[in-house]
């Protein structure tokens, strides 16, 4: 806290230098992505808050974090004597950034931040918020990068090209189907900055971003050639030979602002506010036309070679986690285990499977009250030794040519009380009932969130964040346009209706600051159900085969259609499992995934 106090002091310094009442620090790279590499982390080195969600302002006697109810309690650890408030955003009436702005900037006066790592759309606002009072806004103060002395260089790992095998399309169809929708918007060039998409776009992935296998890059898409805008040094002479088969000419990667700028007045820009930087829309000279990046709801409608993939990387993570989860329960209380000596463990439980890569995130081992921490992750000054009658939650999940995962499980070690095992009920029959769901196309996710939370909020209790998102195929793990949630979040993206191939999680949870934490996850994927004169039913197949651990489970508070299902989940997960047991995993197995 000595170092983040001392960072404030010459960061206001030169606030003051420059006659900046408030530094707006968001988190995010050029390219708005969720996940950092570590040039980037501007908002964990000016505040020491680790999470990957939030937004700092820093005035000359304030200061505030606006994140949200994942995070609540890492917050206030982290921010605790530094000055900086936690702001609990989407809770009772804690003004947004821009309200905040609004409210402390004095007229005439004057806000800053970088904009290249601020959304063209947040930009915007607090643009036309501030207008009304006269206040100045420079877009071009990246003040962290002035006292940061040892910041760390840009990536420059190599890429590695995804053949059509793993994706089931080729660049060039894709680049087809994108320039389709630029015709129907009136666009001659559309302007990528996500990350997630144009590696999408152009099959190409990369090691720029610890744990998400996404590559630096920017990218024009005309009618009759793309360019890309990246560190040579990274392709190889696949990766170049697919490029000039489909005419994507390399540029070096920071002259995309120059280039952009010089897009003639005749032409016709397509963007989306949510997914370009605020600098690289303030650039354009050109006309603009507004619109999802058409990539974003292609990449999340996964083709059936992409699906057929994503089973066998989810069979073989539930292997993984599966012989984990037996290791622990059969060693916890004969060799010291600690959050991070399991974390390695079931690192390398995965790293047995064929086409492993690397894990999809961060791994999430939190045991006893470090799991009401949502997002909690142990390092050396936290670990903790897994002991008798607490529960182990395992949020998790493996990156393979396959496909991506993100599965948890709350693991009881020995015994716990009555009151944790109708929680831990409550929470599976959260997942039974939206997992179950049978509905009509045209659903959203706000629409069916209330499956997952109407048993937790029978006992008066509730989770501050979603139930479930869209994950990547070896994107990003939280992939738009849609998720579970009741309440709508422009800025996440999720309000899309589900549709054939979406792969979402659903993972509910109950969790009580300083005692305990929760969650059970499972992946499925969206499948068409029967037709009729109603319209088009939809359902959801399960992908994950993880055993819900049985120790936790009250069958007294369960209904027959819960019981049912949870029998015969279970049945599915020996018959799929036991093959790849050993003959000591394969009995704890059908232990675990008896009838009840």
């Amino acid at each position: 806290m000595t170092q983040v106090t001392e960072r404030l002091r010459r960061l206001r310094e030169l606030m003051q230098e420059r006659g900046i009442d408030a530094y707006v620090v968001p988190t995010a790279d050029y390219h708005q992505s969720e996940y950092t590499g570590e040039f980037f982390k501007a908002r964990e080195y000016i505040t020491g808050f680790t999470g990957s969600y939030g937004t700092a302002v820093i005035t000359a006697e304030d200061g505030g974090l606006w994140t949200d109810g994942r995070y609540f309690t890492q917050a206030e650890n982290q921010l605790s004597g530094s000055g900086i408030r936690l702001m609990k955003l989407f809770v009772d009436d804690t003004p947004s950034v821009t309200e905040w702005l609004v409210q402390n900037v004095p007229e005439g006066g004057k806000v800053a931040f970088d904009g290249r790592i601020m959304s063209m759309g947040e930009g915007r606002e607090i643009e036309d918020a501030l207008a009304a009072k006269g206040i100045s806004i420079d877009f071009m103060a990246d003040l962290i990068g002035e006292i940061w002395d040892d910041r760390p260089p840009l990536s420059c790992k190599p890429c590695f090209f995804l053949e059509e095998k793993w994706t089931g399309e080729s660049t060039a169809h894709k680049l087809g189907r994108v320039r389709d929708k630029m015709t129907k918007c009136g666009a001659t060039v559309h302007v990528l900055a996500s990350l997630d998409d144009i590696c999408w776009l152009l099959n190409i992935r990369g090691d720029d971003i610890d744990f998400f296998p996404l590559v630096l890059s920017y990218c024009l898409v005309w009618h009759d050639h793309a360019d890309i805008y990246i560190d040579e040094r990274k392709l190889d002479q696949r990766i170049r030979d697919e490029f000039a088969a489909c005419d994507v000419r390399i540029h070096a990667y920071n002259d995309i602002y120059e280039d952009v700028s010089r897009i003639g007045a005749e032409e016709t820009a397509m963007i989306d506010p949510m997914k370009l930087n605020y600098a690289l829309y303030k650039s354009l000279a050109c006309k603009v036309t507004e619109a999802p990046n058409p990539s974003i709801l292609m990449k999340a409608m996964k083709n059936p070679v992409e699906i057929a993939n994503i089973r066998n990387a989810e069979l073989k993570d539930s292997v993984a986690l599966t012989k984990f989860i037996c290791w622990v329960k059969n060693n916890y209380d004969k060799t010291e285990i600690t959050e991070l000596s399991a974390s390695a463990k079931l690192t390398s439980f995965r790293m047995e499977q064929e086409g492993y890569i690397r894990d999809s995130f961060e791994p999430l081992q939190a045991f006893g009250e470090h799991a009401a921490m949502m997002h909690y992750s142990p390092s050396e000054a936290t670990d903790v030794v897994l002991r008798e009658g607490g529960m182990l939650l395992s949020d998790t999940g493996g990156g393979y040519y396959d496909g991506s995962t993100d599965i948890t499980r709350t693991t009881v070690l020995g015994h716990i009380s009555p009151e944790l095992k109708k929680y831990y009920t409550a929470v599976f029959r959260a997942v039974q009932h939206l997992s179950s769901a049978k509905f009509l196309y045209g659903n959203h996710g706000w629409s069916l969130d209330v499956l997952a939370r109407e048993p937790i909020w029978e006992l008066d209790l509730d989770y501050q964040c979603g139930t479930g998102h869209g994950f990547g195929y070896l994107g990003s793990i939280h992939e738009p346009p849609t998720g579970f949630r009741w309440y709508i979040v422009p800025s996440k993206n999720e309000h899309h209706q589900f549709e054939e191939g979406m792969c979402v999680t659903i993972e509910p949870g109950i969790y009580e600051e300083g005692d305990f934490g929760i969650r059970i996850e499972n992946n499925v994927v969206t499948v068409k159900g029967e037709k009729n004169k109603y319209g088009q039913f939809m359902h959801f197949e399960d992908l994950t085969f993880v055993p819900i651990d049985l120790d936790a489970i009250d069958p007294e508070e369960l209904t027959r259609a819960e019981r049912e299902w949870l029998n015969d989940y279970h049945s599915k997960c020996y018959d799929k499992l036991s093959p790849f047991m050993t003959d000591d995993e394969r009995e704890w197995l059908r232990e675990y995934t008896r009838a009840i």
